[in-house]
């Protein structure tokens, strides 16, 4: 992972493959932004002009490269940019307005640019520890590759990137502090997050026949041990014990077993009590309702919620934050065979709940409930399950957006608001009541679909069901965001992405703080 530093250091005067600047989208061109005044100078402060010749524009993702000026040690110079300048209106006092998701977003950009580069160094606008720890988020996830598995098997895990070149290997941060505790915290706060969030990334990328239940067990177990969490794994055997009908169910047409794995994070002076649950599908063939070819080859992705449930877990004892946090994996395979459950089949859940099963595709909610009602036993302040529930929701909100929903308004809210603030674009969903006549069984208390409209909504009003009373709760569907199966951009790469991890983190940080609820 690319390593970062605090620097004071003069522009010129630095030893470096590279300086990355930012440049915004002026209402007379492309405007050099705060940062980069030494090298502006050192263009007798005609870059802007020299960029704008270049065809730059300052619009956001554009990178421009072109040769440092004289007497400078690094050869190049690259401008990444980094949207519309920002007005007064939006500076305050010591701050020059720069969204932190525009600066993320710039310095994820340069650093997948500077692919193979040993050092670069970034002259972007720092005006205190927010920039800086966006800044450093974005430098971390923006030169993220995975690639464990190329190359001979003698260079597997060399960590090579494209053409062979690994990633940016150092960063220095120019405006940074080396010796003020707030950036430093910043800078913390920004490895740790980044550091599991690529993690989460890593687990969605291996490759099924690699990563089962009991491999994604064996993994949270070792962290578990590495970070001081307490980890329990229950296996088929304590499944079928406890009676979680819909976790065994899911998995039991495959020939790796199931899991349902408990991490716990506690801190002594902790005042409230937090559990996320993730679902943890390794690998989902639809089951008996086979997917429809085309659908297949991505679906190692659908345990995307349970990496990161476990990535914000971790994260949290990480940065030692003041609450309790449990993470619920609810991990099992999906495939066909002749004992694989079937359509119409009834499953006992852990609640004691039966469900209809109508549909063996939509089978991230039966590992979910059981899970949910598993956390609510412990009586949390909130839950929040985390799942690539549903492709309604994508033709909802698209392939970069969440959706948010909740049996509660301000939290809904309040969920929304906190992944907004970290830069994962999410959106506030209903949960409309007359959608739930639609799950009505004949034959057992539920059943697993309903109404082909709304079908993100009906998954959601599933979910509700297997809250415990009382419980504040919040569902996110990341089916959309959690797997980019386009181009890179910004600081996210091609492949898994990591979604909610951030939104996770920062809600145990509110809560921490006594501001969510």
């Amino acid at each position: 992972m690319t390593a970062l530093t605090l620097s004071t250091a003069a522009a010129p005067g630095l030893r470096a493959d590279a300086i990355v600047i930012g440049v915004a989208k002026g209402a007379q061109g492309p405007v050099v932004a705060p940062g980069a005044e030494a090298v502006d100078k050192a263009y007798d402060g005609k870059l802007a002009g020299v960029l704008e010749t270049l065809g730059a524009s300052g619009a956001e993702g554009e990178l421009t490269k072109l040769p440092a000026p004289a007497g400078f040690k690094a050869p190049l110079v690259v401008a990444v940019g980094l949207g519309e300048e920002p007005g007064d209106e939006n500076a305050e006092d010591g701050e020059n307005g720069y969204d932190a998701e525009a600066l993320r977003k710039a310095a994820g950009v340069a650093a997948r640019a500077l692919t193979g580069a040993r050092k670069a160094a970034f002259a972007l606008p720092v005006d205190g520890p927010g920039a800086l720890g966006a800044i450093s988020e974005g430098i971390l996830l923006g030169a993220y590759s995975f690639d464990a598995y190329k190359g001979s098997a003698q260079d597997t895990g060399n960590a090579k990137g494209k053409n062979g070149k690994g990633p940016l290997a150092e960063a220095a941060l120019l405006g940074g502090k080396p010796r003020d505790a707030a950036h430093k915290g910043a800078l913390a706060r920004a490895v740790a997050v980044s550091e599991e969030l690529n993690r989460a990334r890593d687990l969605i990328n291996m490759p099924p026949n690699d990563l089962d239940p009991a491999a994604f067990a064996q993994i949270a177990q070792t962290a578990a041990k590495e970070h001081g969490l307490k980890v329990q794994v229950l296996d088929e055997k304590a499944l079928t014990k406890g009676g979680y009908g819909g976790i065994l169910g899911v998995g039991g047409g495959s020939a790796s077993a199931p899991r349902l794995v408990k991490l716990s994070y506690r801190h002594p002076k902790a005042e409230k009590h937090l559990a996320f649950v993730g679902k943890g599908i390794t690998y989902d063939s639809g089951g008996i309702s086979l997917k429809p070819a085309g659908h297949n080859e991505t679906m190692k992705c659908d345990m995307s919620g349970a990496a990161a449930v476990f990535a914000a877990v971790v994260a949290a004892a990480r940065l030692g934050l003041e609450v309790n946090v449990t993470g619920w994996l609810a991990l099992a395979e999906n495939m066909p065979s002749g004992s694989a459950v079937r359509p119409g089949d009834v499953l006992r859940m852990y609640s004691g709940k039966t469900v209809e099963v109508l549909n063996t595709d939509a089978e991230g909610r039966l590992v979910l409930a059981d899970a949910l009602w598993a956390a609510s036993q412990e009586n949390p302040d909130a839950i929040v399950d985390v799942a690539t529930l549903t492709g309604a929701m994508m033709l909802a909100l698209g392939s970069r957006t969440f959706g948010v929903m909740a049996n509660d308004d301000a939290f809904r809210s309040a969920v929304y608001e906190a992944a907004e603030e970290v830069g994962e674009p999410a959106w506030p969903m209903p949960l409309p009541e007359h959608l739930r006549k639609g799950m009505e069984s004949p034959v057992a208390d539920i059943a697993n679909m309903g109404e082909r409209w709304g079908g993100g909504l009906v998954a959601g009003l599933f979910l509700r069901e297997f809250v415990g009373e009382g419980i504040t709760w919040a569902h996110l569907d990341i089916a959309g965001p959690a797997f980019n199966e386009g181009g890179a951009f910004g600081y996210t790469p091609k492949g898994g992405t990591g979604s909610a991890v951030r939104t996770l983190v920062r809600l145990a940080e509110l809560t921490a703080a006594g501001d969510l609820g």
